[in-house]
């Protein structure tokens, strides 16, 4: 059974950095792509970031480019997300989400096929 386990989140100053964790299990992600997406109170999933298992590569949203580096940990399973200079619009609950093969792009909340419960971050102004 596949396990995604967030970790991380918490209540922060604006200005703050914060890094978040996910914890995966269950299967081999050798060929996956894991990512990290957010969603604020009445508003859509938003994508953030992803890193490719193997490889390491990662991809970032705008919003994200420059403030958030996603890395992960293949001996302990664990992808993380640290976020720096944080700002109120980055408050919500943060999900970590894994899928294999996909002709979607990596933004796409409906491609991927397993997802944490999500952990609660507040950036307070």
């Amino acid at each position: 059974q596949v396990q995604l386990v967030e970790s991380g989140g918490g209540l922060v100053q604006a200005g703050d950095s914060l890094r978040l964790s996910c914890a995966a299990s269950g299967r081999s992600f050798s060929n996956h792509i894991l990512g990290w997406f957010r969603q604020a109170p009445g508003k859509e999933r938003e994508f953030i970031a992803t890193i490719s298992w193997s490889l390491g590569n990662t991809y970032y949203s705008n919003s994200a480019k420059g403030r958030f580096v996603i890395s992960r940990d293949n001996a302990k399973n664990i992808v993380y997300l640290q976020m720096n200079s944080l700002k109120p619009e980055d408050t919500g609950v943060y999900y970590c989400a894994a899928r294999g093969y996909s002709d979607y792009g990596p933004g796409e909340p409906h491609s991927y096929d397993y997802w944490g419960q999500g952990t609660q971050v507040t950036v307070s102004s």
